[in-house]
Parts: C-alpha cells; structure tokens; sequence
C-alpha cells in the first residue's frame, strides 16, 4: 500500500526528500492549505486517516470523520495547520496500514491511497 503525493501539475513519487521538499516551499512563503483532499483507490474501505504535526509534541490536524469506501474522495479540513511538514496515518478495512513522515502539504494538496 502505498499513500502518493498528488498536486495539480503531476504525480510526485514516495521518494522525494524532506529537504528538496522543504527547502523550495520554505523560500517561497509557502502556506498549508485549509483542507486538503483524500482519494481512496484501494479495493478496501479507508477506516482510520490522521494528518497530524511533527515534533516532540505532534497534534492533530486533520481526519476523516466515516469510513470512506473504495474509489471515494472526501476533502479533509486542517484545523490550525502551521508549516508545510506532518506525519500521515492510513488504516484500511482489511487490516493493512501505512504512514507517511514529513508530507508536505504545502505542495501536495491531494493525496492518493493505492495497493
């Protein structure tokens, strides 16, 4: 299972570092958007989805409120983002969970849940 990082140009891969991610966004004055969007294209439902801050004291920021069935999207409100790094976490109906450290949600706006 993997958690892709969508924007509105293109699909970026798993792999981008924090710090090629980070750095351009910081220069810019990047801001965290007021939701963000969630597409589950797994066969199973998504039960549990948190976006929460980094750091020795992480907070939550965002989560689905139901269950969303495969191949739905749900817009996801983030309350009180601040920076453009947080720590996602996915659970699915059929037992298998992924998390994603140091997402930048500044750039990726729409996030994609696949095998």
């Amino acid at each position: 299972m993997k958690i892709q990082r969508v924007v509105v140009t293109g699909l970026l891969g798993i792999g981008v570092g924090l710090l090629s991610a980070a750095l351009p966004a910081m220069a810019q004055g990047a801001k965290p958007p007021a939701q963000i969007t969630i597409k589950n294209m797994r066969s199973a439902p998504l039960t549990t989805f948190e976006i929460a801050t980094g750091g020795d004291q992480p907070r939550l920021v965002g989560k689905i409120a139901k269950p969303l069935a495969p191949g739905q999207s749900v817009a996801v409100k983030l309350n009180k983002p601040a920076g453009c790094s947080y720590f996602v976490l996915a659970k699915f109906g059929d037992d298998v969970e992924s998390d994603a450290e140091d997402m930048n949600l500044c750039k990726d706006k729409i996030i994609r849940l696949t095998e």
